[in-house]
């Protein structure tokens, strides 16, 4: 009977690549850390209402995203949606009084955005103001439109909404690209050290 041959090779093509495993690792522990920031939380019927209900959001699609998640790309938007309803929460608490807790890694989206540090207008005549009010009742935790910067703060309309259905697309989009071409397996550049 001839002696079965094992090959490292395969053996190594089919365990995850050490990035990879580092994001299932990882990403899933900014979503838990969101599920209890969220658990601790109680509507107060005022201005943080809007945040948590857009924290929430951003919970079950973390879920979601972890749950399908097989590549690095995956995990990543995993991560950004977790990390983007942690900004709303930090918002909640800071508009309910509370302790916002440490600080947080921006979402790659709102890297260069900027804050808003004072009640303004910002260009295409979005009122914004650095603190929930009545006239600025959305929070958004910052990101470009149309190549634009527009700052983490409250606005006065969540224009974001639009934004976020086209970006679904886009995202969509790039899921797809990643599993046709495998992109998620590769050992090329890709985010540095600081990624999680």
């Amino acid at each position: 009977m001839p002696a079965q041959r094992f090959s490292w090779s395969a053996a190594v093509a089919a365990r995850p690549s050490g990035r990879t495993r580092r994001c299932r690792t990882l990403a899933p522990s900014w979503y838990e850390r969101l599920g209890g920031q969220l658990v601790n939380l109680r509507d107060d019927g005022g201005l943080a209402r809007q945040a948590l209900v857009d924290a929430t959001e951003r919970h079950q699609a973390a879920g979601g995203q972890l749950a399908q998640a097989r590549t690095v790309t995956q995990f990543r938007l995993a991560r950004e949606t977790a990390l983007e309803g942690l900004a709303y929460v930090r918002a909640a608490r800071i508009t309910m009084g509370l302790d916002p807790g440490p600080e947080l890694p921006a979402p790659d989206l709102a890297r260069g955005a900027g804050v808003v540090t004072a009640e303004q207008e910002l260009y295409g005549g979005y009122r914004v103001g650095p603190r929930a009010s009545a006239a600025t009742p959305h929070y958004y935790p910052g990101g470009f439109r149309d190549g634009t910067p527009m700052p983490a703060g409250w606005y006065a309309t969540p224009w974001w909404k639009t934004a976020l259905a086209a970006g679904a697309g886009t995202l969509g989009g790039m899921l797809l690209l990643d599993s046709i071409m495998g992109m998620g397996h590769h050992h090329g550049p890709g985010p540095g050290p600081d990624f999680f």
